[in-house]
């Protein structure tokens, strides 16, 4: 591997200003080498390689095992892997997201791309399915007449057609000791309550798995008001209960997000010249609303108070505690405007304090545009609250593993065990000697 090659990959694991860290170089020098303004010299081989070693040592000899299904941009995984699990495979369609993904990474692995095409059967062993699928409804009509023509799984006629499905056969083939589901809060009465209803009788009634569930908010670790179900099933009956579950007992508030914009943070610390400025560390004027655009906001607002509806612009300030982010925010940033000094107008939150909006550390690469970054982070997860769930499942995955295990030594004794004849003498199962 040239170090041009070894460079590049440890950009997937490391900001530019890591590996300057790393090498003790100016981090202006490690962008001369990407754009190859400069050679890169074999001096930093061995550092590069120490560093990655270093970085992946910790999934070397992984507790656990789990697939990354509906990735998105890597949200469940990150406190996962920090829990000591290894993931093994990871499925996402969209390009960009993929892209993210892979800088943030790194994988023994590829991203495979549609899971609706990939065999169950391709899918390598785990302990835990993750999966932040997509809410779809779906249709029982004509269940009962598909199985009495032999279908084998309920779940075949009921899901059909949905993301849904795609996670029950691979359930239904792997057996994985857990799975947890992230969705949003109104999965529970989707659909007039007939989506969880066939989650339910899909993963409890026929694959036999014990289901707990509970709505968590976001805004008790990130400043956001931000509601989602989380959903985590065993495959056999545990004393697991979501009081193991630790929320913590004060909430963050905007100004923990924001870039503070007095010259402590500058652009060259994680790469986000776009964001902020390089000398000043002010926010990039490109954030901050056109006097046209405040305009329209203001007169929207307006108009809409005035017949009595609550649409409009949300100001937040620094003491704040931010609405849900939106698919919506790359367009106007409406729903969480950042209020700033007299007579400036708002401004968006760049794509740095979205991620930070999501509990995403800042060494978390953004390698997409604004427009890409801002739906990416609105469709992922509120990160701290996947540590916590990782913290609560892993002790009951340990003990079903555990048990599996004793039940296999045990059943091996017995196959090894002699039998003793009518005779008193012992023939071993295992090895009849021919006379």
């Amino acid at each position: 591997m040239t170090p041009q090659e070894l460079l590049a990959r440890a950009r997937v694991r490391f900001s530019q200003g890591e590996i300057a860290s790393i090498l003790w170089r100016d981090p202006r020098t490690i962008r001369r080498w990407e754009k190859g303004e400069i050679d890169v010299p074999f001096l930093i081989v061995p550092a590069l390689k120490e560093a990655l070693w270093k970085n992946d040592i910790k999934n070397t000899d992984a507790d656990f095992t789990f697939v990354d299904l509906f990735a998105g941009i890597g949200g469940i995984r990150i406190w996962f892997e920090e829990a000591g699990w290894k993931c093994v495979f990871t499925s996402e369609w969209n390009p960009w997201s993929v892209k993210t993904y892979s800088e943030n990474f790194w994988e023994e692995h590829e991203v495979n791309g549609d899971i609706t095409q990939m065999p169950a059967e391709n899918i390598p062993n785990h302990d835990v399915l993750l999966a932040g699928f997509p809410c779809q409804p779906f249709s029982i009509a004509g269940v009962s007449k598909k199985n009495s023509l032999g279908r084998k799984h309920w779940f075949e006629c009921a899901t059909q057609w949905t993301l849904f499905f795609d996670v029950a056969r691979i359930i239904s083939t792997k057996r994985p000791a857990a799975f947890l589901l992230e969705n949003v809060k109104n999965l529970v009465s989707h659909d007039k309550w007939n989506t969880f209803k066939v989650i339910l009788q899909t993963l409890r009634d026929e694959l036999g798995y014990d289901v707990h569930w509970k709505i968590v908010d976001g805004k008790s670790w990130v400043p956001q008001h931000r509601e989602r179900i989380l959903i985590v099933w065993f495959r056999e009956k545990t004393d697991f209960t979501w009081d193991a579950f630790r929320t913590p007992l004060s909430t963050p508030k905007l100004d923990s997000i924001l870039h503070p914009e007095d010259g402590t943070e500058l652009a060259i610390e994680h790469d986000d010249i776009r964001c902020i400025s390089w000398t000043k560390g002010e926010v990039q004027s490109k954030y901050t609303l056109s006097d046209k655009l405040w305009a329209y906001l203001q007169w929207y607002s307006e108009k809409h108070k005035a017949k009595g509806n609550g649409f409009g612009f949300w100001l937040v300030t620094p003491s704040n505690t931010s609405r849900t982010l939106s698919a919506r925010y790359y367009k106007d940033g409406s729903e969480i405007l950042v209020s700033r000094w007299k007579g400036k107008n708002p401004r968006r939150l760049t794509p740095r304090e979205c991620a930070r909006l999501m509990g995403f550390p800042d060494s978390f690469k953004i390698p997409v545009s604004d427009t890409q970054a801002y739906r990416q982070f609105w469709n992922s997860v509120v990160v701290p609250v996947m540590r916590e769930a990782a913290i609560a499942i892993k002790p009951h995955v340990m003990a079903i593993k555990n048990r599996e295990l004793s039940s296999q030594t045990s059943l091996q004794i017995q196959i090894q065990k002699p039998l003793q004849n009518a005779n008193s003498s012992f023939i071993s199962p295992l090895f009849v000697q021919r006379t």
